[in-house]
């Protein structure tokens, strides 16, 4: 069997690697869907889509990416985040082909957020390092809060009445992202929390949400219960996945998971800390 070829998916290979994808990797995804999804919706200059290998001309394998200009303590990183992996299993020999594409891009730091299990010890000797991924498990509640003033706001035009500097940025970039619900809490004082939140899968049961992006940690720890029931009662998730990291601190109620999904980066001058879920397939790739 000849090996096949190697390139960048370009905007004109978008609609056969979405068809592809909805084949191979996640069929409750259209092949539009997927189409859609590899283009975010924040500004920037992506060299490509990912990568993808074809046979005699036909698409045989993918390796999807997000790419994003971050401002790191002054400074605008460039990052790289590799999202859906699949190759059919004629051409699994060359799978590794497409990462390596993607790890010879000068410039970038990586991530990859949803590397699988085989995937995982992979990473680590292309010199990935885990982030702390410790998660609660919440159970979300419908009966009433005692809120104390605050409101939780979802409409458009009041956050963006509300949010300021990188939180409006950030905001206005994750608008129009497929899997990203945004919402910001209000305390009488005027103090703001911006919160993104995904709706999440696991062992395929659609009952879970997890939080993305936390703005000020200190508010949403006074009144993440009023976040927790609107996910219950808005976007229909009985459950949260809170990593500890996002939140800032453990939640106040819930189970600590013994195994975590792992989280990964690459980076020879950033830390852990530096490191968040937005502008990355978690935000864009509605599973």
């Amino acid at each position: 069997m000849s090996s096949p070829e190697l390139s960048p998916i370009t905007d004109g290979d978008r609609a056969e690697v979405g068809a592809f994808l909805h084949l191979h990797m996640n069929s409750r995804l259209s092949a539009e869907q997927w189409s859609a999804f590899m283009v975010p919706p924040w500004p920037v200059e992506a060299p490509n889509r990912g990568f993808l290998l074809r046979d005699g001309g036909a698409v045989v394998g993918a390796y999807l990416a997000f790419y994003s200009e971050r401002v790191v303590e002054g400074r605008t990183e460039r990052f790289c985040n590799l999202a859906a992996w699949c190759v059919a299993e004629a051409h699994r020999a060359a799978s590794v082909r497409l990462l390596r594409a993607l790890l010879g891009q000068k410039g970038y730091h990586f991530t990859d957020f949803s590397p699988s299990g085989s995937v995982v010890p992979l990473n680590r000797r292309l010199k990935f390092e885990d982030l702390d991924t410790t998660t609660t498990l919440v159970p979300n509640l419908p009966w009433p809060l005692r809120v104390q003033g605050v409101r939780l706001v979802t409409g458009d035009r009041e956050i963006e009445g509300l949010l300021t500097g990188d939180d409006l940025q950030r905001y206005r970039d994750h608008r129009d992202a497929a899997a990203a619900r945004q919402l910001v809490l209000r305390e009488p004082d005027g103090r703001v929390c911006h919160v993104v939140v995904r709706k999440d899968r696991r062992k395929r049961l659609p009952i879970f949400a997890s939080i993305l992006h936390v703005s000020d940690p200190e508010v949403f720890a006074r009144h993440q219960g009023v976040v927790f029931r609107h996910v219950l009662l808005a976007l229909g998730r009985p459950a949260t996945l809170v990593e500890h990291r996002v939140t800032g601190a453990a939640p106040r109620r819930g189970r600590l998971l013994g195994s975590p999904r792992p989280k990964m980066f690459r980076s020879t001058t950033l830390k852990a800390e530096d490191i968040d879920y937005l502008y990355s397939e978690l935000t864009c790739v509605a599973w």
